[in-house]
């Protein structure tokens, strides 16, 4: 997945608000009582909010990497 597939309301989050996104919908996945449909689109948001915080630590990294 690329970079501009990712929604803006996505790129927009910081670290922590990406994380307690994708902790609220781990959380909801786990329920017995969900179902299939809800979780496939839970499941597409939880790939694309991953994406998101992989690219925030690939740019927290070039950060760090520079000032030595």
């Amino acid at each position: 997945m690329k970079n501009e597939n990712i929604p803006a309301d996505i790129k927009s989050k910081s670290l922590k608000e990406t994380r307690r996104e994708i902790d609220e919908i781990l959380s909801k996945l786990e329920n017995q009582k969900t179902n299939l449909d809800d979780s496939m689109s839970d499941y597409q948001r939880l790939i694309q909010l991953n994406k998101h915080i992989d690219e925030l630590f690939k740019k927290k990294f070039k950060e760090i990497s520079g000032k030595k």
